[in-house]
């Protein structure tokens, strides 16, 4: 025993005094090493420019001799046409300008077709919520509400009956000022293009696209008219569609139906002191929702909810006459006289309000985005919100790829853009088609009641309020949320009917509700998609790697 220990502690003492002895020689070889370096630090950074400057100047003569070689290949069939672009983006609006700029600010040349490069005029898109503002943050475009006169809006004032209820946005966890901006929606347009411009990668193009180049089930590209009325064709790998809710290439990407709610009716009011400044004011009125906010230090647009059913002509003053003796009466005191001068100065303007869920064919070559792809009722202002989100979804998911030329790879990779975009896009549809359901014209009894009851948990502030302004603002992103938030309404009302003794009237009211509030939020769950909404990450293009062959 006592020589197995002896043998033991011998075999340790080796094994320390060689394991030293390397570690010395391991320290020399590094000081040997690292004096080595000091010395010829100078010449490998000298010989490794050389080799890189080399190295680039061969790139670029191969790549300027097959630019040209594919201009001469492409000169008869297009003559006046867009080529070595990366991405075509049809549409300069909010999510075209947007996603022209993140992805030239990536490196991509991008093209933009516009039909129109002047100054848009517009009575709705004058709201961004502040999860919008994040989001130009994200995008580096947060410079963009700047110099435009855009009014910050710091919460909402809701009116119903003779009652108020002031919410206020809850900013103080933001480093950055995202609070909701008003501004004018043709200036915004347009710094975004200038934005967009300002980018050597990027290129702006005044042009009517009528159709999309299709070549074995693939787009190649698209068919446009110059300002002149000059036929052309522009050609890229990628071509993303985003040319707004009136869109002419919509019918061939995806089979939604379009439909129209109700009409806004536009006024613009001046000189007009909101009664709570940079709020927005929301007036629950009957038979619809009548909106007011400041897009300008001067100006303050008012938007009046008009059922489809029955829209008033302007034409032969009957829409003045309605505007006058339904919906005057019912506009607070403090605005009732701008209100009626906006009126008498005669520029009403309408507008559509239009929603349609999201179902795009997948199509390799070709991305639907936008209005053009997804629309929801604009009383809660989210579709720029929706949109700058789509914009980062896409961005960061083609961050990865280095070439787009296989469109069926980038079609199935792509998959996972309408599976990432979810959260967002599908808490700010439901809410805002679900507030209009809720407080725009309805003849069902038991929508009033919910609807009710939802301004009554508003006009008792706390959590309840601050919820609905993050999930309004775009800054709660669970459709979950959202869903458990309007069952708290739901439960609200019920217990208003049933309390403090249930009576046979009571119970048959509340069964009623119950059914009436299944009937708003199940078909736009399904609309939605009920696993994408809520079970996004059972899909396998949740987890979707980029491709090995595009990342090359």
């Amino acid at each position: 025993m006592a020589c197995n220990l002896r043998r033991t502690i011998s075999l340790w003492l080796v094994i320390f005094v060689v394991r030293d002895e390397g570690g010395r020689r391991e320290a020399r070889h590094r000081e040997w090493w690292e004096k080595k370096m000091e010395e010829t630090y100078p010449l490998g950074v000298i010989t490794a420019s050389i080799l890189a400057f080399l190295f680039l100047v061969g790139i670029h003569g191969r790549w300027g001799k097959g630019r040209k070689a594919a201009g001469k290949r492409g000169s008869g069939a297009v003559a006046a046409g867009l080529g070595g672009a990366d991405v075509i983006v049809v549409g300069a609006g909010v999510t075209g300008s947007a996603l022209a700029y993140a992805l030239g600010k990536d490196g991509r040349r991008v093209h933009v077709i516009e039909r129109d490069l002047a100054e848009p005029d517009r009575i709705v898109g004058e709201i961004l919520q502040p999860g919008g503002c994040l989001n130009l943050f994200e995008l580096g475009l947060e410079d963009c509400v700047d110099e435009i006169d855009a009014q910050r809006v710091l919460g909402y004032v809701l009116y119903k009956n003779g009652r108020r209820a002031k919410l206020s946005i809850c900013l103080e966890k933001y480093h950055v000022d995202v609070a909701a901006r008003g501004f004018h929606h043709g200036r915004f347009i347009q710094r975004l293009r200038e934005k967009a411009a300002s980018l050597s990668s990027v290129q702006l193009k005044q042009g009517t696209v009528t159709s999309l180049i299709k070549e074995d089930g693939i787009v190649k590209g698209v068919v446009y008219k110059t300002k002149s009325g000059e036929e052309s064709k522009a050609f890229a790998p990628l071509t993303i569609v985003c040319d707004g809710c009136f869109s002419n290439l919509r019918h061939t990407l995806c089979s939604s139906e379009v439909d129209v709610l109700s009409y806004f009716v536009g006024l613009l009011l001046e000189n007009c002191q909101l009664p709570f400044p940079n709020h927005g004011h929301i007036i629950l009125a009957d038979p619809s929702v009548v909106l007011f906010y400041s897009i300008s230090s001067t100006e303050t647009r008012c938007l009046v909810d008009v059922p489809v059913q029955k829209v008033p002509s302007i034409a032969n003053g009957e829409m003045e006459n309605y505007l006058k003796t339904i919906v005057a009466p019912q506009v607070p005191t403090e605005l009732h006289d701008a209100f009626v001068a906006a009126i008498d100065k005669g520029n009403i303007r309408t507008m559509p309000c239009k929603s349609m869920p999201a179902d795009a064919h997948l199509t390799p070559g070709v991305l639907l985005m936008g209005d053009a792809f997804n629309m929801r009722h604009p009383i809660t202002g989210g579709g720029m919100t929706v949109g700058l989100s789509d914009v980062i979804v896409l961005r960061n998911l083609l961050r990865p790829l280095h070439d787009l030329h296989d469109a069926a790879a980038l079609c199935k990779y792509l998959e996972s853009f309408y599976i990432l975009r979810k959260p967002v896009a599908s808490t700010m549809n439901m809410l805002a088609d679900a507030f209009y359901k809720l407080f725009g014209a309805s003849p069902d009894e038991a929508r009033k009641e919910i609807g009710q009851a939802y301004f009554d948990c508003l006009s008792l502030g706390g959590g309840f309020s601050s919820d609905s302004t993050a999930l309004i603002g775009g800054l709660n992103a669970s459709p979950l949320h959202l869903v458990i938030h309007f069952l708290v309404a739901v439960t609200y009302g019920v217990g208003h009917l049933l309390l403090p003794i249930p009576s046979v009237r009571g119970l048959h009211r509340s069964a009623r509700l119950i059914y009436a509030a299944a009937g708003i939020v199940l078909p736009l769950m399904k609309a939605e998609g009920v696993r994408q909404t809520f079970f996004p990450a059972t899909f396998p293009a949740y987890y979707r790697a980029p491709p090995a062959q595009l990342k090359q």
